[in-house]
């Protein structure tokens, strides 16, 4: 797995608001169980006005999402299939979003 690779969200039950997690854990670790991820959802169906910084856009197959990045995750590597992108591109907005939720800055 490669930093900022991007998959289909296993879980069936929030798959229609989420179809995509983002993982955001260092390659480095890649031999841990799990690994970090933020979901990508559809924006509409974000109830609250998104905070630029922490929620970028992003564009998965011709969708346009927003990361959640207040609601980062824990998933069993096992689970991740094959990636389907990498946004390694737009790692800068990314890593000031992470930044952003765990140092406020």
């Amino acid at each position: 797995m490669a930093n900022l690779d991007v998959f289909s969200n296993p879980d069936r039950g929030s798959q229609a608001i989420m179809p995509y997690l983002l993982e955001v854990q260092s390659s480095l670790l890649d031999t841990l169980p799990s690994c970090i991820v933020v979901p990508l959802a559809h924006p509409e169906t974000v109830k609250a006005l998104p905070i630029l910084r922490l929620n970028p856009y992003v564009i998965i197959n011709d969708i346009r999402l927003i990361a959640l990045t207040q609601d980062l995750a824990s998933v069993p590597r096992r689970l991740l299939n094959d990636p389907i992108s990498n946004l390694a591109p737009q790692r800068d907005e990314i890593l000031a979003a992470l930044d952003l939720l765990f140092t406020g800055i």
